[in-house]
């Protein structure tokens, strides 16, 4: 299929975003990035990809919005709660015979998940002897997560979500709410860590025994699926546990034997002792 002249303009972008920012967006699925950058362009009001462009290398404030709409910021308090569930059923269990542990929530977006993790972990009693990492491209998003203010609108279905997945306590002891937003505890954030970390460029900087990366493989096209996948294999102790968003699957993935089906529903995986 011959590219169009959209086409061409928008691997020119992701170009110009590596080159001058440092930003690899070209190994993710050119479906979604297509249609984040018309997006993008009607939100800011430019009549094509190029002028778009044109704003990114030239207004530096531009650049964080513009991160915003490339990459995935969707998220809530215990998103699909049968994945929580077992994650405290049947994953917790194996943890608790580890005396300290890191867990790595990857494209942790406004901190939802990570939070969601800090609450379950303090309920089943590692919430002490774990460190938290959240990582993300997006400033913007990395900023939300550490703010931890949410809009309060949203909070009957976290609390929901989180009866859901087996909690054991009210949602409202942990957060405050005042002028129609939740104002999450921050000891909560008091063995968490936010930082930039691209799956795209970066290496692996810490070895945990959770992996937590829901819903960010989908956007990424193979070969960077195969990258991702490969981060988190290195950076998993043996037989630490590797979970994946629901429409996500290492089933052809180049790291496929180095894990096991752990909780096949929930795409929860854990890396073979060898691997």
């Amino acid at each position: 299929m011959d590219e169009t002249t959209e086409d061409i303009e928008i691997r020119l972008l992701l170009e110009a975003l590596l080159r001058k920012y440092h930003y690899d967006f070209r190994g993710y699925s050119m479906a979604s990035m297509t249609r984040r950058l018309r997006q993008a362009r009607e939100h800011f009001g430019e009549p094509t990809i190029s002028r778009l462009q044109d704003r990114a290398l030239h207004d530096p404030g531009m650049l964080p919005k513009l991160i915003s709409f490339l990459t995935v910021q969707v998220s809530d308090f215990f998103r699909d709660p049968g994945y929580f569930r077992a994650i405290r059923e049947s994953v917790v269990p194996h943890l608790k015979t580890y005396p300290s542990l890191k867990v790595w929530v990857a494209g942790c977006s406004a901190g939802e998940e990570l939070y969601s993790l800090a609450i379950l972990f303090r309920e089943e009693g590692l919430e002490e002897r774990t460190i938290f990492y959240g990582t993300d491209i997006s400033p913007e998003a990395l900023a939300k997560a550490e703010a931890g203010v949410y809009d309060l609108g949203r909070v009957p279905a976290f609390t929901e979500n989180h009866r859901a997945s087996g909690g054991k306590s009210s949602l409202s002891d942990y957060y405050t709410a005042a002028y129609g937003a939740a104002v999450f505890d921050r000891s909560l954030r008091k063995r968490a860590v936010f930082s930039d970390h691209s799956l795209v460029t970066d290496a692996v900087f810490a070895e945990v025994q959770l992996v937590s990366c829901r819903n960010v493989l989908i956007y990424f096209d193979r070969d960077l699926q195969d990258r991702a996948v490969g981060l988190f294999k290195d950076s998993l102790s043996r037989k630490g546990f590797l979970g994946l968003g629901s429409k996500e699957s290492l089933r052809f993935s180049a790291h496929a034997d180095a894990f096991a089906e752990f909780v096949r529903a929930e795409r929860i995986y854990q890396k073979r002792g060898g691997a």
